[in-house]
């Protein structure tokens, strides 16, 4: 029995620690955040860790960059390849350092710790170490090229978070948390992943993050926590503050590793993918093509509320609704439209009609530019609402359970969607899950505290989120 499953008198409960905030990186706006350094010194021990989601998946992307004095001769960069491996390496006149990982990061619904270990004093083939989710070291590489010179090029004039300065196209696309980097060289020593982490008693096999504020980060480290969402570059360790470009106060996001909220999957949809932006919360048309999206993440049980804000004029192509896993399954493999069974639920944006089993039927209104779509999904009696702006279709009433667009749906797994029934086009969205791209005006928490809405959650649902979905779903 975990030590905290019961209390007694006078006992005392450590919280686990949460992490506020991370910052979205959109690869379109050639985001980034720098920082200029002044060592002297040869840097000949440090340590890099960092939480990321990715976006896109199979181009390549820097993470964490280095360069010596602008000289494209000396650099270092932690990054991923276009193969979606993980990549470390250090360029000092030559490639004296470079590891490929053979592990490919291609899940774009989760969060992954990656920690970098960087120590001279240790035999060639053990200077660099690289960990992922959790302190087992990785060991399988597709390029392996051992450290053989005198100093790593990280800290030695100056960073760059989210891309290179000499690979100014590879911009990350996602959400980086908890971005450290520990200048050995004053720090004493580089940190082993337990720094930054750990298993605890109640998921032995589960990675979190612990709080790192207590750490030395040297002379020229910092810590980046997103907290401060009027200054995305702003250093929580007291140094000087990164400079950031392309980034505003919206790319700070409440999608974090210790609260991962749904967006939409990019590896994942019917006949031909979506453009997806802004963190696979924007989803973009083609006009030639069928095109549905879904969340990451898909309920057993609970109440679940979304919002969605429409840019620019609704075509008669647009549904979007709640479908199952097997309408997923049944639309990845025959390019197929939502409503084709009764397994999806949809609202067409431009008639207002609702939709299943290729039947249409008169229920809401027209959707316009600028409006925010609403859909409340109640899986214990399995129903669904559809409105705008406030309000609900057909004066529907989410939380007392009346008036729905339909009734008895299957609730198979029920997951978000947004598409076309053929081919046309259709209008620009952005989801908001709870974790939104663009700018709320209100602000509504769920009952618990969590997301945050244009309008007023229903009483009894909830954001879709990983802590909503341990209690309710």
């Amino acid at each position: 029995m975990p030590i905290n499953s019961f209390l007694y008198p006078g006992a005392k409960v450590t919280p686990a620690y949460e992490v506020a905030n991370s910052c979205r990186f959109n690869d379109g706006d050639s985001p980034q955040a720098k920082k200029d350094t002044t060592s002297s010194d040869n840097i000949v021990d440090a340590t890099i860790s960092m939480w990321v989601k990715r976006g896109t998946l199979g181009t390549a992307q820097v993470l964490l960059a280095g360069n010596y004095k602008s000289n494209n001769n000396y650099y270092c960069s932690l990054s991923f390849t276009s193969g979606d491996a993980l990549s470390f390496k250090n360029y000092d006149n030559a490639t004296n350092c470079e590891l490929i990982t053979t592990r490919l990061f291609r899940d774009t619904s989760a969060w992954y710790f990656i920690c970098v270990e960087c120590d001279l004093s240790d035999a060639e083939a053990d200077r660099v170490k690289i960990y992922i989710n959790g302190t087992t070291r990785e060991t399988s590489f597709s390029t392996t090229t051992n450290m053989t010179g005198d100093q790593f090029l990280l800290g030695k004039s100056g960073y760059e978070v989210g891309v290179g300065a000499l690979q100014d196209a590879s911009y990350f696309d996602g959400y980086m948390a908890e971005v450290c980097y520990v200048d050995g060289n004053a720090a004493g020593s580089p940190l082993t992943p337990t720094s930054f982490g750990e298993f605890d008693e109640d998921s032995p096999t589960i990675w979190k993050p612990k709080d790192v504020s207590g750490l030395s980060f040297g002379a020229n480290g910092f810590y980046l926590d997103f907290e401060d969402s009027s200054n995305l570059g702003n250093d929580a360790n007291g140094g000087t503050d990164l400079t950031e470009s392309n980034l505003a106060a919206v790319d700070q996001a409440s999608d974090s590793p210790t609260n991962n909220f749904a967006t939409l999957n990019s590896v994942y949809s019917s006949d031909s993918q979506p453009t997806l932006s802004e963190g696979n919360l924007g989803q973009t048309p083609s006009t030639t093509t069928y095109q549905n999206a879904f969340s990451t993440i898909g309920a057993a049980s609970g109440k679940w509320y979304v919002e969605m804000k429409v840019n620019g004029t609704a075509n008669s192509a647009n549904y979007f609704g709640v479908a199952a896993e097997t309408e997923c399954d049944y639309l990845q493999d025959n390019a197929n439209v939502i409503g084709k069974s009764t397994k999806g639920f949809s609202i067409s944006m431009a008639s207002g009609d609702k939709r299943t089993d290729e039947t249409n039927s008169s229920y809401g209104s027209v959707i316009a530019d600028g409006d925010i779509f609403m859909t409340a999904l109640d899986l214990d009696n399995a129903k669904v609402w559809f409105g705008s702006n406030g309000t609900w279709f057909d004066s529907g009433d989410p939380a007392g359970g009346s008036n729905e667009a339909f009734s008895s749906i299957n609730t198979d797994y029920p997951y978000f969607f947004g598409g076309t029934v053929y081919t046309g086009g259709y209008t620009s969205v952005e989801w908001n899950f709870g974790n939104p791209s663009f700018t709320i005006s209100s602000g509504n928490a769920d009952a618990d505290g969590y997301g945050n809405f244009e309008y007023a959650v229903p009483s009894g649902f909830y954001a879709l989120c990983t802590k909503n979905l341990a209690e309710y779903g």
